[in-house]
């Protein structure tokens, strides 16, 4: 049984463009899958709002309200016109009842969802660009995301804009940043691929970076 299947109707909602789902901050008490559109995510870093994914459909949203009872760490909207499922406590534990090979699935991109979510508010709470760009770097190579990797060197198949998405910055700030890295000699870009020459020295720089961020 796919997640798409009739079985699942009941717990499907819809939601034209522009709506809000659920706020940054406000209780939570479900959490969604996304059968059709794109849905926005954003966070309150400091005083600016910053859009820290745009996730597609067979992605996971808000999977903490089930898991913890805390208020929502983000707000979601819906980009096109988005059609859900919705989960909340009681018809997941019906779901993990009666379809424990989809609760299974479920719980395995809930898993995926958690570590993103995460490892992406870390990013994000570094003020310092490079140590930002450079720990988009470390984020990929803990996700085994490298194309190539010998001793400490690492290339990844991803273009300036992926990297100013998942930094929460514009192409243009990232972009210098990069060329910046590249003019120390720790960084290649080419057209299909960002070569790191040294992954470690990427490490050591958001280490000192990351020291003076309150957690």
């Amino acid at each position: 049984m796919e997640l798409g299947s009739s079985a699942f109707d009941r717990f499907a909602v819809t939601y034209d463009p522009g709506d809000i789902i659920f706020c940054e901050y406000e209780p939570g008490d479900a959490f969604y899958l996304i059968q059709t559109g794109r849905v926005q995510i954003t966070k309150i870093v400091g005083e600016i709002e910053k859009t820290i994914d745009v996730l597609h459909p067979g992605e996971i949203f808000g999977e903490m309200a089930i898991l913890e009872e805390e208020p929502r760490s983000a707000s979601a909207v819906a980009i096109d016109q988005v059609r859900v499922l919705e989960f909340n406590r009681a018809n997941f534990d019906v779901l993990m009842q009666g379809n424990p090979q989809i609760a299974l699935k479920l719980l395995k991109l809930l898993s995926k969802r958690i570590y993103d979510q995460r490892r992406r508010f870390m990013i994000l709470k570094l003020e310092d660009p490079q140590a930002r760009v450079g720990d988009v770097f470390l984020m990929l190579n803990e996700t085994d995301a490298a194309t190539y990797s010998e001793g400490s060197v690492r290339a990844f198949s991803i273009q300036v804009d992926d990297v100013a998405h998942w930094a929460g910055m514009s192409p243009e700030q990232c972009r210098r940043v990069l060329d910046h890295f590249v003019n120390q000699g720790r960084m290649e870009i080419r057209s299909e691929e960002i070569r790191v020459f040294n992954i470690n020295e990427l490490s050591r720089l958001v280490a000192t970076r990351r020291k003076g961020v309150k957690r």
